[in-house]
């Protein structure tokens, strides 16, 4: 029997400046309209999920609100011809944990056109590790492939490499048999950047430079960019003949300082990823691919959980740049 009320992590705004997050129960009610009741098996930490955490205003527009852009688990209720209880899912992106509640709770109701099956070959936890991150680290690589970079066109830059996008990235990449240079200011983490597949890595200052070049000699055949500003610019400027970047972040900087050089002259490609709006029928051939040919192996050095009480030590963290790999939430 589906319960009265859920526990969630809950933020709250009491007054002009003031946020709060803390773990509470609410009554099911009070979760947004939709197709589907799906029971939460598990939930995971991304940097848009720290920020909702922190009410930023940029993420997060209403209050009280339960962050969480990815969720897991078994439907319980459905009004759907497509799904029926029992059948296990996901949800990533769209309006979730951003302009409706999201997964840091027991249950998320979510519309049928939200949710995709949970792909043979894969489990639901399996689902969760990847998340969003992996999702996007997926369709950047898919990019890749689609401007015609292959293994054997020469390095491929991955930037903010121990973060959750950029990690799995690398690891695609590499059992895919690209050639990786991951971009880390971590010394800490370079033994475990190799064990993931890197064959080279290099600062974050090495990765910028700040001149007023057009131009830079060509040394990357592509990049899968998770950082923006000046990395980007510098990654653009810095692509062989017809090199292409996926870009999908903007913890660098939001600005990016380029001339239209290397668009017309070496004819680079610049493509922007976005997670949320992913079409079904793409969210849905990729998610397959994940299961499949992409599947990754042993990733338990990769994955921490952590429970819905333990969520604002992590988000800050995070915040700190002291996280790496993916964090899964067990509500």
């Amino acid at each position: 029997m589906t319960p009265e009320t859920l526990r969630c992590f809950l933020v709250r705004k009491p007054g002009k400046g003031a946020v709060e997050a803390s773990v509470e129960s609410r009554p099911l009610r009070e979760l947004p309209p939709g197709d589907v009741l799906i029971r939460v098996q598990c939930s995971s930490l991304n940097y848009k999920d720290a920020l909702a955490a922190q009410g930023h205003p940029g993420v997060v527009s209403q209050f009280p609100h339960v962050p969480g852009i990815d969720a897991a688990g078994i439907v319980e209720e459905s009004d759907s011809d497509k799904f029926r209880p029992g059948d296990a899912v996901l949800c990533t992106g769209y309006e979730q944990g951003s302009a409706r509640w999201g997964g840091w709770a027991e249950f998320v109701r979510v519309p049928a056109d939200w949710a995709v099956p949970v792909p043979e070959g894969m489990t639901v936890d399996e689902t969760m590790i990847l998340g969003t991150a992996g999702f996007t680290a997926a369709q950047c690589v898919f990019s890749l492939e689609e401007h015609g970079i292959k293994p054997d066109s020469g390095p491929v830059l991955v930037s903010g490499a121990t973060g959750g996008v950029g990690s799995i990235a690398l690891m695609l990449l590499a059992k895919m048999g690209y050639q990786v240079t991951a971009v880390s200011g971590k010394p800490e983490r370079h033994d475990w950047l190799r064990s993931l597949g890197a064959t080279d890595i290099i600062t974050r200052e090495e990765a910028v430079d700040d001149s007023k070049r057009p131009l830079l000699s060509p040394r990357w055949a592509g990049s899968v960019d998770t950082v923006g500003g000046p990395t980007l610019s510098t990654t653009i400027r810095s692509l062989k003949h017809r090199g292409c970047v996926a870009a999908c972040g903007l913890v660098g900087g939001h600005e990016l300082s380029l001339t239209v050089y290397p668009f017309i002259l070496r004819g680079a490609t610049l493509d922007g990823i976005d997670s949320a709006q992913c079409p079904y029928e793409r969210r849905v051939q990729i998610w397959n691919r994940l299961a499949g040919e992409w599947k990754l192996g042993d990733v338990r050095d990769f994955v921490s959980e952590i429970t819905l009480e333990q969520i604002n030590d992590t988000v800050a963290k995070m915040m700190r740049g002291e996280t790496a790999g993916r964090i899964l939430v067990r509500p």
